[in-house]
């Protein structure tokens, strides 16, 4: 969530998403971004190549916060 965090932490491996603090895999409804960040943090463990290494999702706020109003209009939610 806080990439300079996250680099002055030196995890030994970490995936960066441009998201809001709270919404770690996305917004609520969206199972198909949720498993994607899921995924994509299982595969980096796996095939992370050096120590440090922080992998870049090329998801935006914007695009997921879009796909999550449309998500919970068709659920009935009403949507922000």
């Amino acid at each position: 969530m806080a990439r300079d965090v996250t680099e002055h932490a030196r995890p030994p491996r970490a995936v960066f998403l441009p998201f809001m603090m709270g919404h770690h895999f996305g917004v609520p409804f969206h199972q198909a971004l949720q498993r994607r960040v899921l995924l994509e943090c299982l595969d980096h463990l796996v095939h992370a190549t050096e120590s440090g290494e922080i992998r870049d999702l090329p998801l935006t706020w914007a695009q997921a916060r879009k796909e999550g109003t449309e998500i919970e209009r068709t659920l009935g939610r009403g949507g922000r």
